[in-house]
C-alpha cells in the first residue's frame, strides 16, 4: 500500500532538510522536467520510503552510512507512463500484463474491466481488484460505465446504483468507466443519469466515450459531467472535444491505431497539448511484444514531430491531472510518489531502469522484482455453463426446398450490414454454403445456465475450416460458433466446455488451434509467452486457410456488440441495431 502524503510529509521535510537521511539517491540525472518542459543536467535526486523528497543539485546533506546511491551518469530521467484508459481484463492475468508494461516503462494503469463485470457481475469485480493489488506496479480500476448495452437485448451482468456506490469507496476505484452508450445520456435514461450524478456528488471522475457524436448531442453528453474520450480518429474530433472542455486520449491499440491521423495536425494547429493524452485501449499479445505500449505512442509521435518532452508529458504529468492524482504522481519533484523511469536516450525510449515507489523493479530489460502468486477463486473459473453439444444443437430448419437466408455480411472484422442468400435445405435442414461464403453462425448464454440460444447466417468470412468458437465477446460473452458443418461446430463448443473457456479452430474433426481462457472464460491463467504463443497459432491459422481479414479474432469479439452497426447477434437473436428489432434467420 502505498503511502499517503499527508502522512509522509514530516519525514520528506527532515530529508529535504538534511535532518534525516535519505533511503536512495540518483545522481547525475539529465531530468525531464514535465513542468517546465527543459532538460536539467546534473539534477540529484533524494527518495526516502516511496516519496521524493529532494530534487536539486546537490543531494549531499541526504547522504548517510547507509543510504544507496545510484549513478546514473547522465543518462536521461522522466516520470513514469500512464495508460489512461484499458481494458485489462483481456488476454492475460494483471500480473503477467504488469509485468510487460513495466518493461516499457509504464508504471501505472487505468483499467475499465468491463467484460469481468459483464461475465461476474459485482462479486466477480471486487475479486478482479484483489488481482490488481500488491503488485510492483499502479492498477487503478472503475466502475464499468456502459453495462447493459442495450437492456432489450443484452445478457451482460451489471452493478446496480448501490453497488457502484459501494465501489467507488475502494481506494483504487477512481469513478466510471467509458459511458459508451451515448444515446443514455442524450435521452436522459434514469438509471444512467443517477449513476452519472452519484459519480458526481462524490467528486468521482467519469470516462467518456463520443464516437459518432457531435454538436448538441456532444454538448449534452459533456454537460451532464463526462470529460474525457479516447474515440476521436481524426483531428477535427480531437479539437471539436478540446474546445467543450474535454480531455482526449490519443489511442495506440489493439483495435485502432489513430496517433498519425491526429498528431501532425496538432501541431500545424499549435493546439495546447495540457488535456492530451495516449492510451492503447487493450493491446493483444501480438501487438504488445511487436509495438511495445506507452513507450510506442512517443516514438511515433516524436517520429510524426512531437517533441520528446512533450510526448513525456502526455505520457505522464497529463493522465495523472486529468484523474486529479496530481499531487501524487505524474512528475519529478518533492512530496511525489517516487515512479521514476532511466533511458539511454531520447529515441529508444526503452528504459533501462524503472522504480516504482523507489522500488528498482526492472533493470536492463529484465523484471527484477518478485511476483506473489495470487489465488483465484474456483468458481471465477467455472462460467462456461452449457451442456455437452452434438450436431444437432446447429440445426436450422425449415420446409422449403430453397430459402432465402438474411445474413450478416462481414465488412470488415468489426462492421456488419445484412445480406441475402439462397440457400438449399434436404430433408428439411438449410446447410451452410462454403461455395457462396456463407457460414452458420450461434451465440450462446454460456453465464446464466438458461439454455437460450440463436442460430443465424455470416457471410464472406472465407476460411477453409469447419469451426471457431470463442467465449469471449464484447460486452454480452455469450459463446459464438462460426461453422460451415455442424459437427465441428458441436466439436469446437465441446473443447470450450471443456477448458471452461477461450477460443478453438476445428477442421474435418480435429482441433487446429486453441487458446485457453480459463478465467472467467475471457482471460488465460498461463504465462504471457505461452498466450502470446496460442493467440498467433489461432491467428495465423484461420488466416492461412483463406480468410478474408487479417484479425480473425475480432468478428467473434464484436459480433454481439450491440454498440455498433449494423447487425449484430446474441443468444436472444440477430438483431437490427439501429432499427432495435430482431431478424428471423430466414425469410
Amino acid at each position: 500500500m502505498n503511502s499517503s502524503l499527508a502522512s509522509s510529509i514530516s519525514s520528506l521535510n527532515s530529508v529535504a532538510m538534511g535532518d534525516k537521511k535519505a533511503d536512495l539517491v540518483l545522481k547525475n540525472c539529465n531530468l525531464l522536467s514535465v513542468y517546465t518542459k527543459e532538460i536539467i543536467s546534473k539534477t540529484q535526486i533524494a527518495i526516502i520510503n516511496d516519496r521524493i523528497a529532494y530534487v536539486g543539485l546537490n543531494a549531499a546533506h541526504t547522504l548517510g552510512s547507509k543510504t544507496v546511491v545510484i549513478d546514473v551518469e547522465n543518462k536521461y530521467v522522466s516520470p513514469g507512463f500512464a495508460d489512461p484508459h484499458l481494458h485489462i481484463d483481456q488476454f492475460v492475468l494483471p500480473s503477467e500484463f504488469a509485468k510487460k508494461a513495466l518493461l516499457c516503462g509504464v508504471t501505472s494503469l487505468f483499467s475499465d474491466p468491463i467484460d469481468i463485470v459483464s461475465v461476474t457481475g459485482y462479486k466477480g469485480f471486487q475479486e478482479f481488484l484483489k488481482l490488481g493489488e500488491n503488485l510492483p506496479i499502479r492498477i487503478f480500476q472503475v466502475v464499468p460505465g456502459g453495462l447493459p448495452v442495450d437492456a432489450k437485448f443484452s445478457n451482460s451482468k451489471t452493478l446496480s446504483l448501490s453497488q457502484e456506490k459501494s465501489a467507488v469507496k475502494h481506494p483504487h476505484v477512481l469513478g466510471l468507466g467509458e459511458v459508451f452508450s451515448w444515446t443514455k445520456v442524450t435521452q436522459r435514461d434514469p438509471k444512467t443519469m443517477k449513476s452519472l450524478s452519484t459519480m458526481l456528488e462524490c467528486d468521482c471522475i467519469i470516462n467518456g466515450h463520443t464516437a459518432g457524436i457531435s454538436e448538441k448531442k456532444l454538448n449534452a453528453y459533456v454537460s451532464s459531467g463526462i470529460l474525457s474520450c479516447h474515440e476521436p480518429i481524426n483531428f477535427d474530433q480531437v479539437l471539436e472535444r478540446l474546445r467543450l472542455g474535454m480531455w482526449v486520449m490519443i489511442r495506440e491499440g489493439s483495435i485502432r491505431r489513430d496517433l498519425k491521423e491526429i498528431i501532425p495536425h496538432i501541431l500545424s494547429h499549435g493546439t495546447y497539448l495540457n488535456r492530451l493524452m495516449f492510451c492503447s485501449d487493450g493491446l493483444d499479445p501480438i501487438d504488445f511484444t511487436k509495438f511495445g505500449h506507452i513507450d510506442h505512442c512517443i516514438r511515433e509521435s516524436i517520429k510524426l514531430g512531437l517533441k520528446p518532452l512533450d510526448a513525456i508529458t502526455m505520457a505522464s504529468k497529463n493522465n495523472f491531472d486529468y484523474y486529479n492524482m496530481g499531487k501524487d504522481l505524474g512528475g519529478i519533484a518533492p512530496g511525489k510518489l517516487a515512479d521514476i523511469l532511466i533511458f539511454n536516450d531520447l529515441k529508444s525510449f526503452k528504459p533501462t531502469k524503472v522504480f516504482v515507489g523507489g522500488k528498482l523493479v526492472v533493470s536492463h530489460g529484465s523484471v527484477v522484482t518478485q511476483f506473489k502468486k495470487k489465488v483465484i477463486s474456483p468458481w471465477m473459473k467455472k462460467t462456461v455453463k452449457l451442456k455437452k453439444f452434438s450436431k444437432n444443437d446447429f440445426l436450422i430448419k425449415s420446409k422449403k426446398k430453397n430459402v432465402i437466408a438474411n445474413t450478416i455480411f462481414m465488412q470488415n472484422e468489426i462492421i456488419t450490414k445484412i445480406g441475402s442468400a439462397e440457400l438449399h435445405s434436404k430433408d428439411g435442414i438449410v446447410s451452410a454454403s462454403l461455395d457462396y461464403d456463407i457460414w452458420k453462425v450461434a451465440a450462446f448464454d454460456r453465464i446464466h445456465g438458461t439454455n437460450r440460444h440463436s442460430i443465424g447466417f455470416l457471410e464472406n468470412f472465407g476460411a477453409e475450416i469447419g469451426a471457431f468458437a470463442s467465449t469471449w465477446s464484447f460486452h454480452e460473452n455469450d459463446m459464438i460458433v462460426i461453422g460451415s458443418n455442424d459437427s465441428d461446430m458441436a466439436i469446437a463448443s465441446n473443447h470450450l466446455i471443456k477448458n471452461q473457456g477461450g477460443l478453438v479452430v476445428v477442421k474435418s474433426g480435429k482441433i487446429l488451434a486453441s487458446l485457453p481462457l480459463q478465467f472467467a472464460g475471457i482471460i488465460s491463467t498461463d504465462s504471457f509467452e505461452m498466450v502470446s504463443s496460442n493467440f498467433q497459432k489461432i491467428i495465423s491459422t484461420i488466416v492461412d486457410l483463406g480468410c478474408k481479414f487479417t484479425r480473425p479474432h475480432l468478428i467473434p469479439l464484436f459480433l454481439p456488440f450491440l454498440a455498433l452497426p449494423s447487425i449484430r447477434i446474441v443468444s436472444g437473436g440477430i438483431v437490427d441495431v439501429k432499427k432495435r428489432s430482431y431478424i428471423q434467420p430466414i425469410n
